[in-house]
């Protein structure tokens, strides 16, 4: 769950909450905390800036202890949006700064998502709209490219306060050895909006 309060025109704060399982609505191994301060450069750009912690437990169980991992996650972005005719077309660059048990690591990832408002010219109130990204992870060390995920799906944007996304996410993570693994996820993500108007929909995060 993903909620942005609109401060002002310019500033907005936001802050989400997500969990994962190995199941359906059993064995939950994973769960974040996470916030930070957008600021709007102009309509098509904004920064970001945000704090996060991330805990993955002992599976099988819901939230099984003893933790697995603790991560502590500081980190900084830059979105560019642009239109193609219909096609919403959204860039974002974003560095991370990691202490996963207390050990520190970069961060690195490139994220281009598409949008495209099927009943409606363009995605407002009453909106259904297909989406697609793919979101690619790099550190400064071996094996330098970490992760490579892309997801599938759809949203639909009830009111400007309320948008609902759902869909499927292919993980693919790489190892300094060579080897490399998979994971297939289904998201759903509830987006929350208040304080000033605004115009844009939010994506959600998958991470």
């Amino acid at each position: 769950m993903n909620l942005n309060y609109h401060i002002t025109k310019k500033f907005t704060l936001y802050t989400e909450v997500q969990t994962r399982s190995q199941h359906v609505f059993d064995d939950f191994y994973y769960r974040e905390l996470k916030g930070g301060v957008n600021y709007k450069l102009t309509d098509d750009m904004n920064v970001f800036a945000g704090y996060g912690n991330y805990k993955t437990y002992t599976y099988p169980g819901n939230y099984e202890k003893p933790v697995q991992t603790n991560e502590n996650r500081l980190w900084e972005q830059f979105v560019y949006t642009t239109n193609l005719n219909r096609i919403n077309i959204e860039n974002r660059v974003r560095f991370e700064q990691r202490w996963l048990n207390g050990v520190y690591h970069n961060r690195f990832r490139y994220r281009l998502l598409l949008s495209v408002p099927v009943n409606h010219p363009k995605i407002e109130d009453k909106t259904f709209f297909p989406i697609v990204f793919d979101e690619v992870f790099f550190t400064d060390k071996d094996p330098y490219f970490l992760r490579n995920r892309i997801f599938g799906g759809a949203g639909y944007r009830f009111s400007k306060v309320f948008t609902v996304q759902m869909g499927l996410i292919r993980q693919s993570d790489f190892f300094a050895d060579g080897s490399s693994s998979g994971k297939n996820f289904f998201q759903t993500s509830l987006l929350l909006n208040a304080g000033t108007p605004h115009k844009k929909v939010h994506f959600s995060d998958a991470d």
